[in-house]
């Protein structure tokens, strides 16, 4: 069996959606707890797919990892008895990649499988094995598996990325939290799950300062304790219910939010033409379907995320004039243009920009969600049509939104999940 999506467009919705935590920092921050000293209590934990498949991976490693309550975590690691990370599960997304850092530095050896994830183009690990190397590991990669040993144990040292890497800042911070002395990351990833993982490496233990600026310092120490930590709320997931919003013309009140994580989004939709409306844990917006074309570039925060690139091209889809998205992260986050051209829609992609010209007709058409933002994008698409769409694959949504049908519903989307035979 499988789940797809039925959507009928056309709706203007209405009402609140509480936004849950941040996928990107809780799939960090759920094996940092490998380092802890004792039991650690994650609070504002989404079930996502992601979420869950890390649990599992911590429980191959021999860590106690259950939810005492819907979204609060409890884990023990305390009872792990390995450093051996190749269970086949870790090639299922990305995210896997952090075990490295926290096996690293709590065992000075780790041994992982590549990490999968979302097709959407090159996304080596060079930084990742530049930083482990500079702290006094040997890096070896066979078949498939990547085997990481600091033999004297791990030193501290300055590591400059090549390039500002969320993924790579976050792995040597891991490795530096065990390490002796200071390590200093040098054109280091800002976004803010960086900073929430920074406050659970210092809630452990590890001092940790500069997190959301270039230079990050980590002290490491061998003396960590346990903690209870609130993962910050999604500012991706947040985003897409504001790109919805502005897309349907619909009345939209996104709660549990930090607004100032969502400065580019908003100042983007607003630029459309959108009322936007910020609390101090809430961004309202209105948008009346007068949309104008905007100019888009996505870049490392405080940036346009590459994230929203997929779920602000339907909004454009909507507005009057003609918009252009440069994609300066991945060289292949356009493959939601394929899907949306079987709704009727016209976009021209060269290398890493689209052009889009508006205001275009969406119709309801089956579609294939290719990645997590495309299966975003294409929900806010299939609300938006003419007629019914159903969308296919809709695993790549539960890996990134809780509960996206129910709180769609519950603002009036008519939207429902069903299982069909494969």
């Amino acid at each position: 069996m499988a789940s797809r999506l039925r959507i009928k467009g056309g709706k203007k919705l209405s009402g609140k959606i509480n936004v849950g935590g941040a996928k990107n920092a809780v799939v960090a921050i759920i094996p940092a707890a490998i380092l802890a000293g004792d039991i650690c209590t994650l609070e504002n934990v989404p079930q996502l797919l992601d979420v869950l498949n890390f649990q599992k991976i911590l429980q191959s490693l021999g860590a106690e990892a259950e939810f005492i309550e819907e979204n609060t975590l409890r884990i023990n690691p305390n009872t792990i008895n390995t450093y051996d990370a190749t269970a086949p599960i870790m090639s299922e997304f990305r995210a896997s990649y952090y075990v490295l850092g926290s096996l690293l530095a709590r065992f000075n050896k780790a041994k992982a499988l590549l990490p999968g994830g979302c097709n959407i183009g090159l996304r080596p690990i060079d930084q990742h094995i530049k930083g482990f190397e500079a702290l006094g590991a040997t890096v070896d990669i066979n078949h498939g598996v990547i085997s990481v040993e600091a033999k004297n144990g791990l030193k501290g040292n300055t590591i400059y990325l090549d390039i500002v890497s969320v993924g790579a800042t976050i792995n040597i911070m891991l490795a530096a939290a065990g390490a002796e002395g200071v390590t200093v990351i040098e054109n280091a990833a800002r976004e803010p799950e960086i900073v929430d993982v920074a406050n659970f490496l210092t809630g452990i233990g590890a001092r940790v300062r500069g997190a959301g600026t270039g230079t990050i310092r980590v002290t490491g120490t061998p003396h960590r304790i346990g903690v209870t930590h609130p993962v910050i709320p999604d500012r991706i997931e947040a985003g897409t219910w504001l790109a919805l919003a502005a897309a349907n013309n619909s009345d939209i009140t996104v709660e549990n939010v930090i607004p100032v994580h969502l400065d580019a989004v908003i100042a983007k939709l607003k630029e459309m033409g959108a009322h936007v409306e910020e609390g101090e844990d809430y961004v309202r917006i209105v948008s009346n379907g007068n949309l104008k074309a905007v100019d888009l570039k996505t870049f490392p925060y405080p940036g346009l995320a590459t994230d929203m690139q997929s779920q602000m091209m339907i909004p454009l889809i909507r507005a009057e004039g003609v918009s252009t998205i440069i994609e300066n992260i991945y060289n292949n986050r356009f493959k939601v243009v394929n899907e949306l051209s079987k709704m009727g829609i016209k976009v021209k992609v060269d290398n890493n920009i689209a052009v889009v010209e508006g205001p275009q007709k969406l119709s309801g058409a089956i579609v294939r969600a290719t990645d997590l933002r495309c299966s975003a994008a294409l929900v806010i698409a299939g609300l938006c049509a003419e007629g019914e769409t159903i969308m296919e694959h809709v695993y790549h949504l539960d890996r990134g939104y809780e509960k996206a049908v129910e709180k769609l519903q519950a603002v009036g989307a008519d939207i429902i999940r069903e299982e069909v035979q494969i």
